[in-house]
């Protein structure tokens, strides 16, 4: 039997009618599929992310086949792989309903929620779904009467220069200059990820050299690992430690730096996934003191800092972390920002992201990279972009609702991993998280790993080797579904 295959469903008048028997029977399910998959994991090199969500796929159209209870089934199997926050599966509410601790509103206050729309309880009035499309419209008209047409092609491919001005007034805040010629759109962060290593790797073969190597930190987000292998550079991975909280040291940067003279970029991401730990601020200005010293004697390597977290933790600290990671003035050139709505706004599938460039004569020199990738950026995505933009600045309180979600849910799903652990003694190290992202990062107990935790507590989490780092740690994400304590 295949792991797709399917054991012969019950009939459903044979199935127990009472939840508690109806979750034992999912139990035994998830401890024959878990069992099933493990077995299947010898002849298979699918990545160790597909394999656990493949798993709890299955397991769930198992449960279904067999005519299990939905109430049952979503008890007993949890999936915590992916980072995507579902504001349709919202059900927390802290204190008064219809109140700014009722998170099921979220959907239908940022115009996600269909009008009428169940929430958990909850119609959706279909306000911010109207705000957004009429918004659109007054975007439009802005466009066009400032000489842009959304509808016709781009010859830059950058995107709008409205919309990028914004975007580039933000930076201020954080201490960095930079105008909308410095700023280009993307379909999310991964996309302008993409382009930015595509063009480097452009470049360095007009001079007919190497892209060079791109130095990534472990742990770390793996997909622009894959993205910069596509392009012909040397991956060069750096381990980091647990007494370092998984972080990049300068110390160990300039190592790496001196023994590797061919690293020309270095992948930073500020508030990390998968360990849900940020960078101080005097760590980062060490850091970029570091980047500045090896550029003195000639080795200049491009700092690409990932900054899709920045935002998911306490507005202050994140500000301050930003303005030492821009603190080295002699490197603003080589700084390359790649930011999105995707975690910080729980809009991951709206795609909305951007990069901003250190240096305006090396940013307009990037845009044939992003030319030669789309033409030109969709109109509809562009003026929505827009809407939301302006929705996040008129209402600054929806970012905040949106870090509290994430807060109570980390702290839930902390508690739940302590019960689960005291149960089946599963963890050596629960790490606490810097108030930030939406993860949790854990060291497993020897001869624990993601097969027998998903078998044991029904929670389906990603192993440590998908970032680069080892199976002895695991993480789990609080984004797709609500945390339900017993």
């Amino acid at each position: 039997m295949t792991t797709s295959q399917s054991a012969s469903p019950a009939s459903p008048a044979t199935v127990p009618t009472g939840l508690d028997a109806q979750r034992l029977l999912v139990r035994e399910a998830r401890r024959e599929m878990v069992r099933r998959h493990r077995a299947a994991q010898t002849d298979t090199a699918e990545p160790p992310i597909r394999v656990m969500a493949r798993l709890v796929d299955d397991l769930e159209r198992e449960c279904a086949a067999r005519g299990f209870d939905l109430t049952a089934t979503r008890l007993e199997i949890v999936n915590r792989t992916i980072g995507d926050v579902n504001v349709r599966f919202i059900s927390e509410c802290e204190g008064e309903e219809g109140g700014p601790g009722d998170y099921r509103l979220l959907g239908d206050e940022l115009g996600i929620a269909l009008p009428g729309e169940d929430l958990n309880g909850r119609p959706a009035s279909g306000e911010g779904y109207h705000w957004l499309r009429d918004r659109m419209t007054e975007e439009e008209r802005r466009l066009l009467d400032a000489g842009y047409d959304p509808r016709v092609y781009d010859i830059q491919g950058v995107g709008n220069p409205l919309l990028r001005g914004r975007l580039a007034a933000d930076m201020a805040r954080w201490g960095v200059t930079a105008t909308a010629d410095q700023v280009a759109l993307g379909l999310g962060a991964g996309d302008c990820i993409d382009k930015i290593l595509r063009g480097l790797a452009f470049f360095a073969h007009r001079r007919s050299e190497s892209p060079g190597a791109v130095l990534f930190a472990a742990p770390g987000f793996n997909m622009p690992e894959l993205q910069a292998a596509t392009y012909g550079y040397r991956l060069h991975r750096v381990p980091t430690l647990a007494e370092d909280r998984f972080k990049l040291t300068d110390t160990l940067l300039a190592r790496h730096l001196r023994e590797n003279p061919d690293i020309t970029v270095v992948y930073l991401t500020v508030t990390n996934n998968p360990t849900s730990l940020a960078y101080t601020p005097d760590e980062l200005a060490a850091l970029m003191e570091v980047v500045r010293r090896f550029a003195d004697r000639g080795h200049h390597v491009h700092v690409l800092a990932d900054l899709a977290y920045v935002g998911t933790g306490r507005p202050a600290e994140d500000e301050a972390r930003m303005r030492g990671l821009a603190s080295v003035p002699e490197v603003a050139d080589r700084m390359i920002y790649v930011n999105s709505f995707s975690k910080t706004r729980t809009l991951t599938g709206d795609r909305f992201g951007w990069a901003v460039f250190g240096d305006t004569a090396f940013s307009v020199a990037m845009r044939s990279s992003w030319m030669n990738s789309v033409s030109c950026l969709p109109g509809e995505w562009q003026l929505r972009f827009m809407a939301y933009d302006t929705l996040f600045r008129q209402k600054p309180e929806l970012a905040e609702k949106i870090r509290g979600l994430y807060r109570l849910r980390r702290s839930r799903l902390r508690t739940q991993l302590q019960s689960f652990d005291r149960e089946h003694q599963l963890f050596e190290h629960i790490h606490v998280d810097d108030d930030a992202t939406i993860y949790t990062w854990s060291r497993l107990r020897a001869g624990e790993d993601c097969f027998s935790v998903l078998e044991k507590t029904g929670i389906a989490g990603i192993p440590g080797s998908t970032f680069g780092y080892s199976d002895d740690y695991i993480r789990f994400s609080v984004g797709i579904h609500p945390v339900v304590i017993d």
